[in-house]
């Protein structure tokens, strides 16, 4: 028999450990970034294996359904119950480009742990199908929130149905694999703790997780982060809420991704990709030629990705880059604020920061 002392030390290990896997990103729970325009069908996978891997608030969510069924049948249909909600919405949300607030959804999937966490702490249910239909209507909504991240990152419009289809493939694989895990881990973890409220401290440690999650995200949701604040990070140019707007209304993705400055950029194919995570650049079509070339080369280059660019006739400031939510204006001709400024975006929509 192991001291009580240290039985509940290890208890208040592993509330720690679910603590410390909420804590990072956690505002913004996903580990996808960048662009995936140019990825292949079979690429999807691996991405849909990374998402679900580095998203802990649905890994947290699946930990408390296994951890509240108590048996693997019981686990096994309701996250079954779990996919089928989440694929139906992923599917369906990404081939129809609906822009779901990703900030609202996440709230939500916070909560949906804080939820799991409170079921478990008051006792199993005696009849499931009410949890059941609960993890249903949650797992439509963890569904938004894949597809949300995944339009981020930009989809071609050709064979858009089997990259989905291969990217919610690579969510069942890594879901799968953290399962087992998971069932792995409770097994080990059994023989070590044997205070008999463990289980029901854990579920506290989901419930904390889940309401503190959904509390910071409901406060960066309201503050955001102000201009001054990011413009510390960006060199000599300043940084403000989106001002440029696009018709996207029959866009599609552009032919190429730097246009010159005798060329028109098409509009609607850029204010299309806006809302699949790009940055658009602008530069006046008087801008010289050593500093358009310089553009060019980053644009069309390997540190370009996610970026397009095109020439506009009225523009005063040397550089403009527009994101989904904000806009850089540079009266100098500064790429590395340029790069600061995409890289803060891709590592906003991954999940992270930029160093």
């Amino acid at each position: 028999m192991i001291p009580t002392t240290r039985r509940r030390c290890a208890a208040v290990l592993v509330m720690m450990l679910v603590a410390f896997v909420g804590s990072p990103g956690i505002a913004f729970a996903h580990g996808i970034g960048g662009s995936a325009a140019d990825l292949s069908v079979w690429e999807f996978v691996p991405l849909g294996i990374e998402h679900m891997l580095l998203g802990w608030d649905h890994l947290l969510f699946i930990g408390g359904v296994v951890l509240l069924a108590g048996e693997l049948g019981r686990a096994a249909k309701l996250i079954t119950v779990f996919v089928l909600g989440h694929s139906a919405t992923l599917i369906i949300a990404t081939l129809a480009e609906w822009q779901i607030n990703a900030t609202a959804v996440d709230v939500v999937i916070a909560l949906s742990v804080a939820f799991v966490g409170v079921v478990g702490w008051i006792g199993r249910p005696r009849r499931w199908w009410g949890f059941g239909t609960a993890v249903l209507a949650f797992g439509l909504v963890h569904g938004l929130g894949l597809s949300t991240r995944l339009q981020a990152l930009g989809l071609p419009e050709d064979g858009m149905l089997t990259r989905v289809i291969a990217f919610n493939v690579g969510i069942e694989l890594g879901q799968l694999l953290a399962i087992v895990a998971m069932v792995l881990l409770g097994k080990l973890l059994a023989r070590v703790i044997t205070w008999s409220h463990a289980e029901r401290a854990t579920h506290g440690g989901f419930v904390a997780v889940g309401l503190v999650a959904a509390m910071l995200l409901a406060v960066l949701a309201v503050t955001g982060v102000t201009g001054e604040e990011r413009a510390e990070s960006v060199g000599s140019c300043s940084v403000g809420a989106r001002a440029t707007t696009y018709s996207a209304e029959g866009g599609g993705h552009p032919d190429k991704k730097f246009y010159g400055p005798a060329e028109t950029y098409p509009e609607t194919d850029f204010g299309h990709v806006l809302g699949d995570g790009y940055v658009l650049v602008h530069y006046p079509a008087t801008l010289p030629k050593a500093h358009v070339a310089e553009l060019k080369k980053l644009i069309t280059g390997p540190d370009g990705t996610g970026m397009l660019a095109g020439p506009a006739s009225e523009q005063d400031e040397l550089l403009k880059a527009v994101n989904a939510q904000d806009q850089l204006e540079c009266d100098e001709f500064d790429l590395p604020a340029l790069r600061r400024f995409t890289a803060n975006w891709h590592a906003e929509l991954k999940g992270t920061t930029s160093n």
